[in-house]
């Protein structure tokens, strides 16, 4: 790695009074500037989906908007999987400000150009752009979780920062909508979050930092005194890439399970949020607006469901994920039937069925990303959550939003349905293969 991407350099350890008071102030810091770091890049992530409707009426189809919807997720899946081992070997802090303000600009000018819209074309080669820097989010905040908290406590901490994504997904609604007002345009929806995200970017800056080794502190294990693992120097080498995919990644039958479980667990994800707002408007009659808060509720339902599904994997099943992700998967099969079913003409409806999914939906995903980052190094951390990524959003999300506007074009959203219900089955029966997986930070040593 070159430049300033290249990883921070250990310094000289602080005297040992001092190693206390600095940690606990730095993993505060640090945790703040990577929760609402990647916060910042969900403003700028999902504001197409909420653009969808006014594309419709501009005479795009469903099918060609959900073509385009999944360049997004292409793009995506594949960043998440490349860039993630790129991010193992650079410096977190950088690395997660860069790709933020690519995305920002981008959002500028699909939002200000006045061409980027006006053509399929050019709104796929922007989306493409745009998901492959979304993609430098999650690999550095990886990187940093397990860096700063220990694995004895990184199921709370993991599941905490894991809202991130829902409070800036939800917060995309009501910034949609205030930017409309102040700007009288709907392509608001694209600039006006960017700038949020420009502040969020100095923000990063100010906050995060690379290893605990660059600001003169010892490993988190070593400072934790996490047994099994203090001396083990697996956990602090360097990894080529080499190593990193084929001895630690590709090889790990464990990653493959909860990988395609991902790709089913994506699937329902953004199946659900990615056309809630065109279902309500299209399929149900609503309005715009109300569409709109749609996202909102389904995103800061999450923040609850999640930590709770962090916390219930931890004390109730031992640190095992896959029963507690099956019973939330279980749960959102009921939810589902009443979104599709429900005979009540009602907003409210609606909208409370959609806040049951995204509490019940963001815990799994929550899960497979914990899941990743335990069952390897924390060196290959970035890689192997790219990993899982790559399924999540290549075999899942793709599909969610190009198969998904297919079939609502051709044969109706109760089709669309009998796909939501049927990736709950498949989730349930990857996530079953991988019930007790052994963890790799509990090994030692050889």
């Amino acid at each position: 790695m070159i430049g300033f991407f290249k990883p921070a350099r250990h310094i000289q350890q602080r005297p040992k009074k001092d190693i206390d008071p600095a940690y606990k102030k730095l993993r505060g810091q640090v945790f703040l500037g990577i929760f609402f770091g990647y916060a910042g890049y969900y403003l700028i992530r999902k504001n197409f989906s909420l653009a969808m409707p006014y594309l419709q009426q501009e005479g795009y189809t469903t099918a060609q908007l959900g073509i385009v919807l999944s360049m997004i997720s292409l793009a995506y899946g594949l960043s998440k999987f490349f860039m993630g081992n790129v991010s193992d070997r650079s410096n977190a802090r950088y690395f997660l400000a860069a790709g933020l303000f690519l995305s920002a600009i981008i959002n500028f000018i699909i939002g200000l150009s006045g061409w980027a819209l006006n053509s399929l074309v050019m709104m796929g080669i922007l989306m493409f752009l745009n998901g492959w820097v979304q993609g430098m989010g999650w690999p550095p905040c990886g990187r940093t979780l397990v860096h700063w908290f220990s694995p004895q406590e990184r199921g709370t901490y993991v599941s905490i920062w894991n809202v991130a994504h829902n409070v800036g997904g939800g917060l995309i609604g009501p910034l949609a909508l205030l930017g409309i007002i102040i700007f009288g345009e709907w392509q608001s929806l694209f600039y006006f979050p960017a700038i949020a995200a420009l502040v969020l970017v100095g923000f990063i800056l100010m906050t995060v930092r690379d290893t605990p080794q660059s600001q003169g502190l010892p490993p988190i294990e070593e400072y934790k005194h996490d047994q099994g693992i203090v001396g083990n120097s697996e956990f602090e080498q360097e990894l080529s890439a080499k190593e990193i995919f084929f001895q630690y990644v590709l090889n790990n039958k464990y990653l493959w399970f909860i990988a395609l479980a991902n790709a089913f667990i994506y699937f329902l994800r953004y199946g659900i949020a990615d056309w809630a707002p065109t279902y309500l408007v299209s399929g149900k009659g609503f309005s715009n607006s109300e569409a709109a808060w749609s996202i909102f509720w389904f995103e800061y339902a999450g923040i609850p469901g999640t930590i709770l599904c962090g916390w219930l994997s931890d004390k109730l099943f031992k640190g095992r994920r896959a029963p507690i992700g099956i019973i939330y998967l279980l749960l959102m099969l009921v939810a589902i039937l009443v979104y599709w079913l429900n005979p009540i003409h009602n907003i409210w409806i609606y909208m409370a069925s959609l806040t049951a999914l995204g509490f019940l939906i963001y815990g799994p995903v929550m899960l497979v990303g914990l899941y990743a980052l335990d069952l390897v190094p924390k060196k290959a951390a970035g890689t192997a959550a790219g990993f899982t990524g790559l399924f999540g959003y290549f075999v899942g999300t793709v599909p969610a939003n190009a198969i998904m506007g297919s079939v609502i074009e051709y044969s109706g959203w109760d089709s669309s349905f009998y796909l939501l219900i049927a990736s709950v089955f498949f989730a349930c029966f990857f996530l079953a293969l991988a019930w007790n997986p052994k963890l790799h930070h509990h090994r030692v040593s050889q």
